[in-house]
């Protein structure tokens, strides 16, 4: 937001550097981001001075050129060439001095220099009015009074406007400083604080408004007084609309709006000065002489002032003429055929406060972000609707010659009442973490308009005005003290005391923080994605469900319309953007929540997703860099569930479309996880053509289980282990869960481990077949295996593979 230094002083006496002033904004909250100058001529004519003209001769190798010798006020005439054909001698004219840099209307800079035209030395140039920026006249030289003295600098013989322009990051709660005036009042109470500072806040008055005469009243009614608790109007006729005057552009310019005409220029003025949005109707295009504030059927059509049609929905705030023809949607844009143009004469001009919910939804549904919408909806001062309307029709009957002729007509059946709130300085002093002097805490409360009802000797009563929509409770007030008196007038205590409170080592946030800690120390990165994704991506799986898609009601785009069902295709489209930018070896990990609506409720479900694509690590000299694998994603999977404490985990069969080969690793029937390679049809859609593995797993499973299993200490086996691998010739069908599971039912007591540690499927299989290569840890605890044993149990495996699988060894 966009504050001039200038403009804050028409309701402050103030006379300090805008640095000290930006630094006391940003000490009460009111972040100063930056300050920029404005000029109302860029450069402010930097180098251009008035000059007589002393003679004024034909140039001789050019007939439209003439040469001059000015007089700059330094007894050293100087000739310059210029083609001007109203040029002569005896003329106090602006000159451009060597050096003087020009901005053309673009803001493009020129430098004056020394030089030659057509054989003859110039020594500057004599201006027109649009060279300076003084105007855009440019059939000739500007020509000034006689009166004008010679060597005056241009930035003192023209009253040219100079300001500071404070940008402020303004946070939403602070809807009471979205103005000028709020801010003022913010600058007034930490001024007060100062004691080598004194100011005084001004209120413009509006004792000068007056009806000039009673003969045109445009009536109006207000549907809805929950949308629409106050609506305020006034008619002015006689208007003669056209360009506002230097002042009003300036400080509208200053703030980076562009003047359109004085009665446009004036509501935007009040609206950036007090905070009140207010629109101007041409009177002579409301049908019937009459308004109605309503809402019309949804589907109904109506044209803003960009031009563009927009469908309208039931619950959107219209402004109507009699006839029911939109002509506004209320608090946010106005209509094509109702807006003020240089033929208007009448106007109705209207002041409101509308319901800041309603604003926010209507702003949203038709995606429209007004300087206006941008007020109502966070909530403005319901009681200067009035206040600001008659500001602006005095200065409109000012301005544009206009006549009153009607009182204003205030809708206000209901009053919005200040907030109530009780203070106890004892709390105050507990937050603050120090005693601040009771005088103090009052003289900063009147400094904000909060209002003492009443005191005893442990609080006050107070009354918080109705634009203080953040401040509703006492935690609030602490606050607002806080910030006036100022944080870093708090000492800070040589000695902290506090208290250690139990807690469960294995609480849900320490889970996290041990498997982010842990996935970050294996180099794999965390990503963030939206929880909001494309309806599209239901159909990437058959296990998702499009009618399990929670919608979004005012979706900002289509592409952003449904919450997620899985945690794949965000991270999907972090792989892809990376790897469109030649960043090919990825690993990214991301804890978020999935969303569904099923007929019983909603439900949403906490994840940690992992995704793998490309190399394991950087190419490096002394080392192959290997890819990374579906045996690579198992081992980093394992790792981190034993790292959490999860052990005795089983395999079984994922049901999950997305892979093309896939596990699970389950607690008895509870999934934990489930991880594999994603499908080619699944990466198609998002461009990426190198192999992509995934892991999910439903994070409020594992923290059910960690920590449920009590630690056993055991002493390292005696005696050693054996392995053993076989190569079996499978059917495509069979599963390396399958081999796992029964392997293990075939042997119990001896069996440790299955692993698979390589597949193949190339073209010298039969069709329909692929290879598996297993191997089995065996061990007895209590004594050395024996070779009959240990060819007893391999002998008992590969059997059962055959018989049962139809396994055959390569």
């Amino acid at each position: 937001m966009k504050i001039s230094y200038n403009w804050l002083k028409e309701f402050l006496n103030i006379e300090l550097e805008a640095k000290k002033v930006g630094e006391i904004l940003t000490d009460l909250g009111l972040e100063v981001e930056g300050i920029e100058s404005f000029e109302s001529v860029k450069g402010n004519l930097e180098g251009v001075i008035v000059g007589e003209v002393l003679s004024c001769e034909q140039h001789p190798n050019a007939d439209r050129l003439k040469i001059t010798q000015v007089d700059l006020g330094d007894d050293s005439p100087v000739q310059i060439v210029c083609g001007a054909p109203n040029v002569a001698k005896g003329q106090k004219v602006p000159v451009a001095t060597i050096g003087t840099i020009l901005y053309d209307e673009k803001g493009e800079g020129f430098k004056i220099k020394k030089g030659k035209i057509r054989g003859e030395f110039s020594h500057g140039m004599i201006c027109a009015e649009d060279e300076l920026g003084l105007g855009k006249g440019h059939e000739g030289i500007m020509v000034l009074d006689d009166d004008s003295k010679v060597g005056t600098a241009g930035a003192d013989l023209f009253e040219l406007y100079n300001d500071k322009v404070f940008e402020i990051g303004l946070t939403p709660n602070r809807a009471d400083a979205m103005s000028h005036l709020g801010v003022a009042r913010d600058l007034y109470a930490g001024l007060l604080q100062m004691e080598e500072v004194q100011t005084k806040m001004n209120t413009p008055s509006v004792s000068d408004f007056h009806v000039d005469e009673r003969t045109m009243n445009i009536k109006f009614e207000v549907e809805d007084h929950e949308q629409v608790p106050r609506y305020a109007g006034i008619t002015i006729t006689d208007l003669h609309v056209e360009e506002s005057p230097e002042w009003l552009k300036h400080k509208l310019e200053s703030i980076g709006l562009s003047p359109i005409n004085n009665v446009v220029d004036i509501t935007n003025y009040i609206l950036h000065g007090l905070g009140q949005p207010l629109h101007a109707f041409d009177a002579d295009k409301i049908k019937g002489e009459k308004v109605l504030v309503k809402n019309l059927p949804t589907g109904t059509k109506f044209v803003g002032l960009d031009g563009v049609e927009r469908s309208l929905h039931e619950d959107d705030i219209m402004i109507c003429d009699g006839k029911s023809n939109p002509m506004c949607i209320g608090g946010v844009f106005g209509g094509l055929k109702s807006g003020v143009t240089e033929d208007t004469k009448t106007i109705f001009l209207e002041a409101a406060y509308f319901n800041p919910v309603s604003i926010r939804k209507t702003a949203k549904r038709h995606a429209l972000n007004t300087d206006a919408s941008f007020r109502f909806e966070r909530g403005i001062n319901p009681n200067a609707v009035v206040y600001a309307l008659k500001r602006a029709a005095i200065w409109i009957a000012k301005i544009a010659n206009g006549k009153i002729v009607s009182d204003v007509t205030d809708l206000y059946p209901t009053k919005i009442e200040d907030f109530q709130v009780n203070f106890s300085y004892e709390k105050a002093f507990k937050l603050i973490g120090e005693e601040i002097p009771t005088d103090t805490i009052k003289n900063i409360l009147a400094s904000l308009d909060i209002k003492i009802n009443h005191q005893t000797a442990s609080g006050l009563g107070l009354t918080i005005p109705a634009y203080r929509v953040d401040v509703t409770r006492e935690a609030d007030i602490v606050e607002e003290i806080l910030r006036v008196y100022g944080y870093n007038n708090v000492e800070i205590p040589e000695k902290i005391k506090t208290s250690v409170t139990s807690s469960d080592k294995w609480n849900p946030e320490k889970i996290e923080q041990v498997a982010a800690g842990f996935l970050i120390s294996n180099g794999i990165y965390e990503s963030m994605s939206n929880s909001l994704t494309k309806p599209e991506y239901t159909d990437a799986s058959e296990t998702i469900a499009k009618e399990a898609d929670v919608e979004i009601l005012n979706a900002l785009s289509g592409d952003l319309s449904v919450m997620r069902q899985s945690m794949l295709f965000g991270l999907l489209e972090g792989l892809s953007y990376n790897i469109n930018r030649k960043n090919n070896n990825l690993k990214m990990f991301e804890f978020g929540n999935t969303y569904h609506k099923y007929e019983s409720g909603y439900v949403e479900d906490k994840h940690l997703s992992i995704v793998f694509t490309g190399k394991r690590t950087g190419d490096h000299w002394a080392q192959a860099n290997k890819v990374s694998d579906i045996f690579y994603l198992k081992g980093m999977v394992k790792s981190l569930l034993e790292r959490l404490g999860l052990t005795g985990l089983k395999y079984a069969r994922t049901k999950n479309d997305i892979f093309s080969e896939g596990i699970s690793l389950q607690l008895g029937k509870i999934k934990i996880v489930e991880f594999g390679v994603v499908k080619n049809t699944v990466l198609k859609q998002f461009g990426i053509k190198q192999e992509v593995l995934f892991a999910d797993f439903n994070w409020n499973n594992v923290i059910a289980h960690v920590g449920k299993k009590k630690i056993k200490i055991l002493e390292l086996p005696k005696y050693p282990e054996v392995k053993r691998d076989l190569a079996l010739l499978l059917d495509e069908k069979v599963d390396f869960i399958d081999l796992h599971n029964y392997a293990f039912q075939s042997e119990r007591k001896l069996l440790k481990n299955v692993d698979l540690f390589d597949v193949y499927t190339g073209d010298k299989l039969p069709e329909g077949k692929k290879s598996y290569a297993l191997s089995f840890i065996l061990q007895d605890e209590n004594k050395t295996l024996t070779d009959k044993q240990i060819d007893k149990i391999m002998t008992k495996l590969q059997e059962g593979f055959k018989k049962q699988f139809e396994a055959e060894l390569r």
